[in-house]
């Protein structure tokens, strides 16, 4: 019986200016282990006029690894890393709570013919980790672990397997494997493999329970611990997985989250350039990509009151979050003082002030009283609107 699941086929995407092959997700795949996302980038020849430029844009929820085989990319980010990946090399990016990066062409290379040819990969981070604070790190190509096995180069450039240990300091358990054969070979590692398990062949080619398989394939083994398959002479695969997370991952654009109203949050934040939660990335300030097809939604504005020993306050919410309040002190029977009246710095500009004056209208009306307002704020609406005149104790 077969070990294979499902096979997936590299299908095009856009990022930026440069076309991409993506693996994951799938319809039918969303995840394998902690793994949310894989894209295949290249192999492109570019000319002197071409470089690769995806401008600053943000991640929340997850981690990055790029893996290059040819070319060099400059990496800048929000933390003031600046840093160029070379083949062989991992940068190691994690995004927690929110971080902003930007790609491109190294300088002395943008007025050159290059190539490009690499993965970017997404790893989900642990709930737990979901909000930690962003970091950066690059591993150098000579201190990935690398070994011979039965003329089969094996590379351990994330994560656990084999009894060895990358240096990429990844947040859950988890492998991504580099196997290149220089003959044809019988592979057999289910033993030292865990959780879910993908195998992606870059070249060449693998045959499985009798079927051939060639580049640009995923292929989903059912148990990670059966993992047998032939290389052909000159293959090159990747395989990775490691063990799934108990709690579903979701994926807007850049962002992953296992909490739908983070994701909503972050869409909020990178829209208006909230930089508190997505700071600019250092010596690339004047660009950044904006949020595709994003409608805003409407803010929803609610009131709360509340009234003891003759003192009471009205409070504002702009999607139950505070945004400004009034009080008020009864004097008699037949009105009441408003004596304070302010709107939250976040929340100025929006005309919640008057807002809860008219509140407080509302309210006096329904009570049979006028009001003497004292609040100088609430004073001056109440006089500059004659239809008020009527509700002002004199």
């Amino acid at each position: 019986m077969s070990n294979i699941q499902l096979i997936i086929e590299e299908r095009a995407a856009d990022i930026g200016n440069f076309l991409v092959g993506r693996l994951l997700p799938f319809r039918q795949k969303r995840a394998v282990g902690p793994f949310v996302f894989i894209d295949h980038m290249g192999p492109a020849e570019l000319k002197d006029y071409q470089n690769l430029d995806v401008p600053p844009h943000p991640h929340i929820g997850l981690s990055t690894l790029t893996y290059l085989f040819e070319g060099a990319i400059f990496h800048r980010d929000s933390l003031g890393t600046a840093m160029e990946i070379q083949p062989g090399a991992v940068n190691w990016m994690t995004a927690g709570k929110g971080v902003v990066h930007s790609e491109r062409t190294p300088d002395y290379l943008r007025t050159t013919d290059k190539k490009l040819h690499g993965l970017q990969i997404w790893v989900g981070l642990p709930k737990e980790l979901e909000q930690s604070e962003p970091s950066f790190h690059h591993i150098e190509a000579s201190d990935i672990p690398s070994w011979e096995d039965n003329d089969i180069h094996i590379k351990l450039i994330a994560g656990e397997a084999f009894g060895k240990t990358s240096p990429v300091p990844v947040h859950s358990s988890l492998y991504f494997l580099e196997l290149k054969s220089g003959n044809e070979q019988m592979v057999s590692i289910g033993k030292d493999l865990y959780g879910e398990s993908a195998l992606y062949i870059l070249e060449g080619g693998i045959k499985s329970d009798g079927h051939q398989y060639g580049p640009k394939q995923i292929l989903i083994a059912k148990d990670s611990t059966l993992c047998a398959f032939e290389m052909e002479a000159n293959t090159t695969v990747y395989i990775f997985g490691g063990t799934p997370f108990p709690e579903e991952r979701f994926i807007h654009w850049n962002f992953v989250s296992s909490n739908k109203n983070i994701l909503e949050q972050a869409k909020i934040n990178w829209s208006e350039q909230n930089l508190e939660a997505f700071p600019k990335v250092p010596g690339d300030e004047e660009e950044f990509v904006p949020l595709p097809n994003y409608n805003k939604p409407k803010n929803i504005v609610s009131f709360t009151r509340e009234e003891q020993d003759k003192k009471g306050k009205f409070t504002i919410l702009e999607n139950g979050i505070p945004a400004g309040e009034m009080t008020y002190v009864w004097a008699g029977k037949h009105k009441f003082i408003i004596d304070h009246t302010e709107t939250f710095e976040k929340f100025s500009g929006k005309g919640y002030g008057k807002q809860l004056v008219l509140k407080g209208v509302e309210y006096a009306k329904s009570k049979g009283v006028k009001i003497l307002p004292l609040c100088p704020y609430a004073k001056r609406v109440m006089e500059q609107d004659e239809s008020l005149h009527e509700m002002i104790f004199r």
